[in-house]
This record gives structure tokens, C-alpha cells and sequence, in this order.
């Protein structure tokens, strides 16, 4: 319950050593910035300090925050006595994915205007997803391992030969480069053809036909994106990206 609070002063202990600085510690002393309070700043300098305050409050970690002399909590503590919902640890969003293709048409709509002195016409589509696979691409080459792992669970080709979910991030990124350069369209459109191809199957048998619950891939190893629509419009783009590049040539 949200303690009535009249003098608008809390007082903050949180580790503050040449070798760590505490995130949750600054969290807390920017949030009660913004909520109106002065804030006394203690600072814990040595592990004695840190663990000395621990055995006096019989807490286990820091910071801690103290609000009329009560004592708060750490970061989660100072979030519900202002009412504020607490961030969401491992659940389903598709933040990381929106994320990603947002920025990726912000940057073909960058190239129309620099390249053609204009802000969107058919080319910003190509530039979107070239864009957009090097984007992809880059995500799941910052953890291969991580993203292999997650990757094996659901496609078919790397169920047969496992080093194929090694090679796939460096296709995606590399045929993404050379249709944003307009070069190689002979190795590049065959390529992302084949793997988008092998994708959409493999997406479509284990979400629609199968029913399984997984997380897609294709942001990394590392996200809680579901497996699903999302990640088989990813595939089908690329897959119309190739025939339209091939059919250009």
C-alpha cells in the first residue's frame, strides 16, 4: 500500500565502487528524481558497507530505499509504492521484431531520399527487405550458438544437417547486402529463394499443422518472440523478394 508522504525526502543506499556502479541504484535515484522527492544519496563504497546494511535491515540485496524512516524496498519496491507496473521478465512480445523492421524502413526511406530525391516509391519496398535481412541476419549472428539452438527446434533442414543453422545468418546477411548493392543477383536471389522457402515450410508445419508453442528464431537466439505469423511473413517476403529480383534480371 502507497504510504501518504508530506516531506517529499527519501534517503538512497545504493553501491557506488571504482569497479561497479549499481544500475538499480541509478533507477532509483532518476525515478525518485522525477516522482519530486530530494533525495539523500548514500553512497555504499566497500563490500563491507553493502553487506553491514544488509545485516541491519536483514535484506538481501541493495539498493534499498527509506521514505518517512519505512523502509521501501529495492527498485521493484519503489515501482508498486508509486503505482507503476514492474518490468516483464521472459513473457511473449513482439517488441524486438518491430523494433527491427521499423528502423529497417526508416533506412530505405533514408536511401529513396538520398538516392531518388524522393521518400517512398517501389524501390523503398526492395530496400525494406534487403534491409530488413541484413538486419535479421545481424541479430542472429550477435549469438550463433543461442540462436542454432532455438533455430534446431523447428526447422526441417537443419533437423537433417545441423551446420546448416551455422550457415543460414551469413545467407540472410550476405544476400541482403548484395540486393541492397544490386550486385550478384545471381547468387543472392537463389539463395534467400531457398532458405526463405525451407523457412516457410518449416514455420507452417510446426505452427499450423503441428501446434506447437515455440519462439521464433529470427531475431536471435536471445528473444520471446512467438513462433507464428510474424516469422512466416519474414520467410514469405524474402521469398517474393528473390522471384521479384529474379524476374527483374
Amino acid at each position: 500500500m502507497r504510504l501518504k508522504n508530506t516531506s517529499k525526502t527519501a534517503t538512497l543506499y545504493r553501491t557506488v565502487m571504482p569497479d561497479h556502479v549499481c544500475s538499480h541504484g541509478l533507477r532509483c535515484k532518476d525515478l525518485l528524481k522525477r516522482q519530486g522527492f530530494k533525495v539523500d544519496d548514500q553512497h555504499l563504497t566497500s563490500r563491507s558497507e553493502v553487506e553491514a546494511l544488509k545485516a541491519l535491515h536483514n535484506v538481501s540485496t541493495v539498493p534499498q530505499i527509506f521514505i518517512d524512516e519505512t523502509r521501501i524496498g529495492g527498485f521493484d519496491g519503489l515501482l508498486e509504492y508509486f503505482g507503476k507496473p514492474k518490468p516483464r521478465k521472459n513473457t511473449t512480445t513482439y517488441q524486438p521484431i518491430v523494433a527491427l523492421f521499423s528502423i529497417g524502413l526508416l533506412l530505405a526511406i533514408t536511401i529513396t531520399w538520398l538516392k531518388l530525391d524522393a521518400i517512398f516509391n517501389f524501390k523503398t519496398i526492395e530496400w525494406f527487405i534487403s534491409i530488413s535481412m541484413v538486419l535479421l541476419g545481424l541479430q542472429k549472428l550477435m549469438d550463433l550458438e543461442r540462436f542454432t539452438t532455438m533455430f534446431l527446434s523447428y526447422d526441417l533442414l537443419a533437423q537433417r544437417w545441423v551446420r546448416y543453422s551455422y550457415i543460414y545468418p551469413f545467407v540472410e546477411a550476405g544476400a541482403g547486402l548484395m540486393m541492397i548493392a544490386g550486385v550478384l543477383t545471381w547468387i543472392s536471389a537463389p539463395a534467400a529463394f531457398f532458405i526463405a522457402s525451407i523457412g516457410a515450410v518449416s514455420v507452417f508445419k510446426a505452427v499450423y499443422v503441428d501446434r506447437r508453442d515455440l519462439k521464433c528464431a529470427c531475431v536471435g537466439g536471445d528473444s520471446n518472440v512467438p513462433l507464428g505469423f510474424v516469422s512466416l511473413t519474414e520467410n514469405l517476403m524474402m521469398v517474393g523478394m528473390a522471384i521479384w529480383m529474379i524476374a527483374k534480371t
